[in-house]
């Protein structure tokens, strides 16, 4: 499908931001695209730091919530932590049982198991709980839906807080919500929390903060744990936008002075440079590893090597996770393969892509989609044959609000929850056609809103490209999800010479010439001789580009990354 090219035209006096915070306008003008104006909200984009957190206080029942542990700490009752099985609620479950711990508790944790438990808190964890005579259950990642399973454990006398942060269902406009002695969420009504989309692992981290705090435990040590709620908000793929993008900056800041022996493991097994990780570092590195461990096997794996204090042991978990996520890698590109397969042969004019596959791993469900919605354009849920049930994961694009349609088929459906952007749910394998219909019946997305755009920052000649516009675009990290890498275009670039490099030709070195005659370095990344077929006799073409530093040999060039093109 042919992308629109899209060139943002959001105003703003950028010449006035760029004198008085000592920038370019090119810089401004990337701010005023990413949403940031005002002049506190660009002081705190361009220099913000741990000082600029919102105030945990605001969330609501969070002070209730660290009152009730700390006096259950007081009385030695035994508190245990259920958490997730994704990168989110494992480093969640890790700040919790840190710093419970460090605070005295008698505190063990539970992850439920993918496969035979799925997603959340159930009634057999709540009886385990039960029988090993917990006193409290405390959530993460997950509970804002667990309606009957914390009914259950009040009932059996238990003490329930939630620490969640996912969407809440509704009915007559009105939340459901379980019955927990405390709720800390910041979606949910009457709560102050001026930045709704933190991650759970960023709910847990705040959480801690008001508990140190009533345990005179000092800031020091929650200021050590940053790096974690960094991991899961990078992970959980949050927007990098507002206190989320300060968050991670301070957290991938705080790596190298981590005490978790395990994550200094998964990091050089993975040949990284720790004084170095970027947010792509944790999302498509790293991440990865912490998630394999509950797709493929179990989430404690992750969570063991995060809290391991023996090196021998902690290289061991780190080389068993890389090994485990190189193989979800190749089950991922077969399930992607007969996905995509089944799109083209049965559903390529549907809006909303549902496809089934029982025998693929259904931990693989959430990125097989997340790969459909990136081929198609469209929103693209993942279904497979559970034990019980059919499950699944979908991911969304703009203008699909997935926990909303799914919300208006819940008769549908056995089980579901999640964001906008994604969601899992599960149903019957005879109502998986029926899924599919209604999902397409009731979506009303047009036909512009499934061509794919590609939004350019500034239209940019390549000569106006300096090392120190570069350092200043440095400044906009870490990029991500709402905070995207820049992207610069030029027009009718001359391509005076194209060259295959790489083992497996996997990139061109280009020599080109500006409309205005000035020459330039350009490398793109993709199947080379391909390239270099399609462009047969084009000698000019339009480009997407981003600028950087190409050093080699003790030299250093100012290089452009083409990240699209178009022959002219």
């Amino acid at each position: 499908m042919t992308a629109k090219w899209m060139v943002y035209a959001k105003r703003a006096d950028f010449n006035g931001i760029a004198q008085e915070f000592h920038i370019s306008p090119v810089t401004a003008r990337i701010m005023r695209n990413r949403e940031v104006q005002g002049r506190e909200a660009i002081r705190r984009y361009l220099y913000g730091t741990r000082k600029d957190f919102y105030s945990p206080y605001l969330l609501k029942d969070v002070e209730k919530a660290a009152e009730i542990l700390v006096r259950k700490i007081d009385e030695g009752k035994k508190i245990r932590i259920v958490g997730d099985y994704d990168i989110d609620g494992v480093c969640a479950t890790y700040l919790l049982f840190q710093a419970l711990s460090r605070a005295g508790a008698r505190v063990d944790y539970e992850i439920p198991d993918r496969i035979k438990d799925g997603y959340g808190i159930n009634e057999q964890i709540i009886l385990a709980a039960a029988a090993d005579g917990v006193d409290t259950i405390l959530t993460c990642d997950n509970g804002i839906s667990a309606i009957a399973p914390m009914d259950r454990a009040r009932e059996l006398g238990m003490t329930v807080i939630i620490t969640d942060h996912h969407d809440i269902a509704k009915e007559e406009g009105k939340e459901v919500l379980p019955k927990a002695d405390a709720i800390v969420n910041p979606k949910q009504q009457g709560c102050s929390y001026p930045w709704k989309e933190i991650c759970g692992g960023v709910v847990a981290y705040k959480l801690i903060q008001v508990l140190y705090e009533k345990c005179g435990i000092p800031a020091t040590e929650w200021e050590e744990l940053l790096e974690f709620a960094a991991i899961a908000t990078v992970g959980d793929v949050m927007r990098l936008q507002d206190e989320n993008r300060i968050l991670v900056k301070e957290g991938l800041a705080r790596m190298p002075m981590t005490k978790s022996l395990g994550l200094r493991k998964l990091v050089e097994k993975n040949n990284l440079d720790i004084h170095k990780l970027s947010a792509f570092h944790i999302g498509f590195v790293i991440g990865p590893c912490l998630n394999a461990g509950g797709r493929l096997q179990t989430a404690k794996v992750a969570l063991n090597l995060l809290l391991s204090q023996n090196e021998e042991e902690a290289d061991r978990m780190a080389e068993e996770l890389k090994e485990l996520n190189d193989l979800r890698k190749d089950m991922t590109i077969e399930g992607e393969k007969k996905a995509s397969a089944q799109v083209e042969e049965q559903y390529r004019e549907d809006k909303v892509l549902v496809v089934y596959l029982p025998e693929c791993h259904e931990s693989l469900a959430g990125i097989i989609a997340g790969r459909l919605r990136e081929r198609y354009h469209k929103p693209s849920i993942v279904l497979t044959k559970g034990e019980d049930s059919v499950k699944g994961s979908g991911r969304s694009i703009e203008g699909y609000h997935m926990f909303e349609a799914l919300v208006r088929v819940k008769e549908l459906l056995i089980k579901f929850g999640g964001h906008p952007m994604a969601a899992g749910l599960s149903l019957s394998e005879a109502n998986v056609d029926a899924l599919r219909r209604a999902l397409n019946e009731g979506a009303a997305l047009t036909e512009e809103e499934l061509i794919p755009k590609i939004w350019i920052d500034v239209a940019m000649p390549m000569e106006y490209v300096s090392e120190p516009l570069i350092r200043e675009l440095e400044m906009l990290e870490p990029f991500g999800q709402g905070n995207e890498k820049p992207q610069f275009a030029q027009k009718e670039v001359q391509i005076k010479e194209a060259r295959v490099m790489g083992r497996n030709r996997n990139a061109v070195k280009l020599s080109l010439v500006t409309p205005k005659g000035v020459p330039v370095d350009g490398i793109l990344f993709t199947e080379g001789d391909a390239f270099m077929d399609e462009m047969g006799r084009h000698q000019r073409m339009d480009v997407i580009y981003y600028p950087g530093i190409n050093e080699y040999n003790g030299n250093r060039r100012i290089q452009m990354v083409i990240k699209e093109y178009r022959f002219c």
